[in-house]
């Protein structure tokens, strides 16, 4: 059991909380056990994991796979899980795992994809992510100024979906748009000034939907370069919805128009 807050593989651990240090080590940081229970179910490569004696009598059977699917499994005091995690109040798991990339399918035979534009919020782009896998999208694409995809609290909110749905980082969106358009995939950009609703669009046919960042919207940029715009239409006196609401709204019209309940 490791106790000590000095012990040198606890300190690696911790600098995984860095978007910096994840990147240059490529690896990321799960917490949790509806988590990594996720991961285990896609055979994500884990690395090493850390739980509490607590967690692991509680969690017998997955302790079991983890220590033959890991390169390292180790119990650890509960002040020391403390200062592995970024939760303030974590459940007594947390571990590292390869940078596995895995971006959007190639552009034949797809029906939608997400592409978001400098999203901030961690919150939102998890909730995205659970949402977009709920509703069967092909994939996502996240603009290089966004939030770091890789954030532990992106991975927490997408509930497990994190795994599971292809996603990749752009740093040139309008190029990677204009590939999709040479393809024949519509791209359909969210706009509150647009004169079409979102349900006024043919979502039979393989589209592209660009989201905006939280407060500022789309850029004119890629919003001139779409093919079409929509609105969710808003009752008196309300401005706009969170992007994440926004976001299921189309993606589950998508799923309706095409019948895929």
């Amino acid at each position: 059991m490791i106790t000590s807050l000095q012990n040198p593989l606890l300190k690696e651990m911790r600098k995984l909380h860095l978007a910096k240090y994840r990147r240059e080590q490529g690896l990321l940081l799960l917490e949790g056990t509806h988590i990594i229970v996720s991961a285990l179910g896609v055979h994500y490569p884990l690395v090493n994991v850390f739980c509490t004696n607590k967690w692991q009598l509680r969690y017998p059977e997955v302790w079991e796979k983890l220590q033959v699917c890991s390169e390292r499994a180790v119990i650890v005091s509960e002040e020391v899980m403390k200062a592995i995690a970024t939760t303030v109040n974590p459940d007594g798991v947390v571990a590292s795992a390869l940078w596995k990339n895995t971006p959007p399918p190639p552009l034949i035979n797809i029906n939608s994809i997400l592409l978001l534009e400098r999203l901030q919020d961690p919150g939102n782009l998890g909730t995205i992510i659970r949402t977009a896998a709920a509703a069967n999208v092909d994939g996502l694409w996240l603009s290089g100024d966004s939030v770091d995809l890789y954030n532990p609290k992106v991975i927490r909110a997408a509930a497990g979906e994190w795994f599971r749905l292809p996603m990749g980082v752009s740093e040139d969106l309008k190029a990677l748009i204009t590939n999709y358009q040479d393809q024949k995939v519509q791209v359909v950009a969210t706009r509150p000034v647009a004169t079409k609703t979102y349900w006024e669009i043919d979502f039979t046919r393989p589209s592209l939907i660009l989201l905006g960042n939280e407060g500022a919207g789309l850029s004119d940029e890629l919003i001139s370069i779409a093919d079409e715009q929509v609105t969710i239409p808003l009752g008196a006196g309300v401005e706009s919805l969170n992007v994440a609401i926004a976001s299921a709204l189309l993606l589950f019209e998508i799923k309706r128009q095409k019948k895929s309940f």
